[in-house]
């Protein structure tokens, strides 16, 4: 044979190679292969891959990419929609079917690659695109990678030492977020979730308003402080007064309109009924997407009284926060939103970052230093080789804090703003028609009100109670039905939505479009499947 011949030849058998290799990866990627540790790694403990052993790299990363394998087949589960969204079990019957007893001896590496395949299924998919059942769904795949690198640096936000690309990675990205706000300068910083990001404006208000409070706490205030939110705020605007020493008594609930946005004549009247017995109202919440209905507070009259009245405005947007993103939906939902004093700002709900990544912004510049500041010398020293104001730790009340910058600035670099845009866009749309599929089918469904957002609000009825006025006794047995249908949907494993009461209604459905993988299928699905497994439903 010639030389051009045998390299032919050669690279045939390559070729096949690659080939049974890659149909090895598709198999086990599909389902048809179980990722496994060879038996010479499997056997192994611990202390027989890194860092324990420095010869170990080849078992170090056996173990690894079969890690990878049962990670990458979850995700290509999770975006099936064949694919059960989960197996329902009792708390009784989970533990008895799952092992998770913490031996005295370490346990060989192939039985905790088992545990990881146990582990996810039997968890609730919440990527799936039939999971409606929470503010935060979907599985963004950027945000994903940028979560694992995230793990692997493993490193703390204090300080700039010893995380120098994330910090000013949150720098870059906090600046963005406080320009769309509409602030040219302030302050900003990640917490661990909405409520601790609504403690933190709590905390910088009273500073503000009384900076000596720092030192000499209660008795640096002359009068009994009061604050104020909406009767449909998020439970963490009220756990704040009972945190902060004010008592719950003193978060006072404005009354609502039918919508569930705050009724400004109600709150200036609040207002300065607590005005003229002496106490002090110098904090006011305002909500731009509530948790249940998804409504939007009238900012700019918020505003006007926060103004006249020298008090500090707030704006928890951990919800709708993501529609400053859209030139198309922001306005009137966010008008206002520039003049208040801090923002609460959740990616990881409508942006569809990772959890968990809350955001929380201020208006001024340096207040969570002045306010937070405790100057350890032992990790904030002043004479380091590199400027100290790029150290964090100093800015909030847990010193440390978890890395949730770099998913969010991965998936920002991914996406682009204009893709965050279009997002916005599609999920607020998808709602839209949501509504109109509803409305279409009013002999099965009934909408409760128009959206503001992606919170479609409505109640399914069974043929039993198809064709009779709506009455309040009718409302009664449709709060009965939710719950008997969602038990059906979880033992099901097919679709999931939550349901809940609030002040005006008995039990109702709260669906929530808020995953890129969603479309007009699923919502038709949704609806479907929601009448298949509840047409037959009977309640007293």
């Amino acid at each position: 044979m010639s030389k051009l011949t045998l390299d032919g030849f050669f690279s045939y058998c390559k070729q096949i190679a690659e080939h049974i290799q890659l149909g090895e990866r598709m198999a086990s990627l599909s389902g048809q292969g179980t990722p496994k540790l060879t038996s010479a790694v499997g056997n192994l403990y611990y202390d027989s891959i890194q860092p324990y052993r420095e010869d170990a790299n080849a078992q170090t990363r056996e173990f690894l990419a079969r890690v990878v394998d049962v990670l990458l087949d979850y995700v290509q589960q999770v975006n099936d929609r064949n694919e059960k969204i989960l197996d329902f079990k009792m708390p009784e019957e989970m533990q008895k079917a799952l092992d998770l007893h913490l031996p005295e001896e370490p346990l060989p590496l192939k039985q905790l690659l088992e545990d990881c395949k146990i582990t996810l299924k039997n968890q609730v998919k919440t990527g799936h695109p039939h999971f409606f059942n929470q503010l935060s769904c979907g599985l963004d795949i950027i945000s994903l990678a940028g979560e694992w690198l995230t793990a692997a640096a493993n490193t703390n936000m204090f300080t700039y030492e010893i995380a120098p690309v994330f910090i000013l990675m949150e720098n870059v990205v906090l600046e963005k977020m406080r320009s769309m706000i509409g602030w040219k300068s302030g302050d900003s910083i990640l917490a661990p979730g909405g409520s601790v990001s609504n403690l933190y404006a709590f905390l910088a208000a009273r500073h503000h308003k009384f900076p000596q409070y720092k030192e000499k706490g209660l008795s640096s205030i002359p009068g009994q402080l009061v604050m104020f939110t909406s009767d449909q705020c998020h439970y963490s605007v009220k756990s704040c007064a009972s945190v902060g020493g004010l008592g719950t008594d003193y978060c006072v609930c404005v009354p609502s309109d039918e919508r569930g946005r705050m009724l400004p004549a109600e709150l200036e009247r609040l207002v300065r009924y607590h005005k003229d017995r002496g106490n002090i109202p110098f904090f006011v919440n305002a909500t731009s997407g509530t948790t249940v209905l998804g409504a939007f507070d009238p900012l700019m009259e918020i505003a006007d009284i926060c103004q006249k009245y020298d008090m500090w405005m707030h704006v928890d947007a951990a919800w709708g926060g993501g529609l400053l993103f859209s030139k198309k939906y922001r306005h009137p939902r966010l008008t206002g939103i520039e003049r208040a004093n801090s923002v609460t700002w959740n990616p990881h709900k409508l942006m569809g970052t990772l959890l968990q990544c809350s955001t929380v912004h201020f208006r001024h510049e340096g207040i969570l230093l002045s306010c937070n500041a405790m100057s350890a010398e032992y990790l904030f020293m002043t004479d380091k080789i590199y400027d100290p104001r790029f150290d964090t730790g100093d800015k909030v009340i847990q010193c440390g804090r978890h890395n949730d910058i770099f998913k969010l600035w991965l998936q920002w670099r991914g996406k682009g703003t204009s893709g965050f845009e279009q997002l916005m866009d599609r999920l607020m749309e998808l709602s839209e028609y949501m509504v109109r599929r509803i409305r279409e089918q009013s002999d099965k469904f009934y909408l409760l009100l128009e959206p503001e957002m992606v919170n479609v609000s409505f109640w399914y009825l069974p043929r039993q109670l198809r064709g009779l006025p709506h009455n309040r006794d009718k409302e009664i047995k449709l709060g009965k039905v939710c719950a008997k249908l969602k038990g059906r949907m979880m033992q099901a494993g097919t679709v999931m939505v939550g349901y809940q009461p609030d002040d005006r209604r008995p039990n109702f459905f709260r669906n929530i479009i808020s995953s890129a993988a969603v479309t007009e299928r699923d919502v038709d699905f949704l609806l479907a499947e929601m009448d298949r497994l509840g047409h037959d439903i009977v309640v007293d």
